[in-house]
């Protein structure tokens, strides 16, 4: 996708956010996007584009006021959304060229521990099977919440084996200063372009 076409799409009159994360998006984003420091507006432009062309045209995107870090909120299946993107990118690779990770979010709870481990603890024992293996991954902004008790307050609850370098599902914790985004997830719902063209 070259300049004119990202040009075309930031200046069209669809709904397209550029503004910083207000209260009502954080409450209700289902996706967390990663992009370079300082091209956030670019990136918000090319997911605009991307789910624009699987059907969504009217998606909520913002910037977060964190660099290089972006909330949206699409009206499709957030996780059928990554599936979609590597479907893409194994066709168009060269026209990913500002997002660099695409993590979907099943919930969205205030960024208070208890929340978060419940929240955490329910969608665990209901996508993770008693014979599957799990991980935790946190990712913390603006909090003064400790990584490390947040996957205490999890791990300690559930009733199911570790594993940190192959597991069946990643419990996914993405918080941003007052809320937090929760997910259980298979390694393929995370859409990584550069890990992608690595393993390619």
């Amino acid at each position: 996708m070259d300049s004119e076409v990202l040009q075309k799409y930031r200046n069209s009159n669809m709904t397209l956010r550029l503004k910083y994360a207000g209260e009502n998006l954080l409450k209700e984003f289902n996706l967390v996007i990663s992009t370079y420091r300082g091209r956030e507006n670019d990136c918000i432009s090319e997911l605009w584009y991307f789910l624009r062309d699987l059907g969504d045209p009217r998606v909520e995107a913002s910037r977060t006021g964190l660099p290089g870090l972006i909330v949206a909120k699409t009206s499709l299946n957030p996780l059928e959304v990554v599936e979609k993107f590597s479907d893409i990118f194994k066709e168009r690779p060269w026209e990913f060229r500002f997002i660099l990770k695409v993590v979907p979010i099943e919930a969205v709870v205030k960024a208070i521990l208890e929340e978060i481990s419940k929240t955490a603890l329910s969608l665990a024992e209901e996508k993770i099977k008693e014979n599957e293996t799990y991980k935790i991954v946190v990712r913390k902004r603006l909090t003064d919440l400790r990584r490390e008790e947040i996957i205490e307050s999890i791990a300690t609850k559930l009733n199911r084996k570790v594993n940190l370098t192959t597991p069946d599902k990643i419990v996914v914790v993405e918080i941003i200063g007052d809320y937090a985004g929760v997910s259980v997830l298979e390694e393929k719902h995370i859409f990584s372009p550069q890990k992608m063209r690595r393993s390619s």
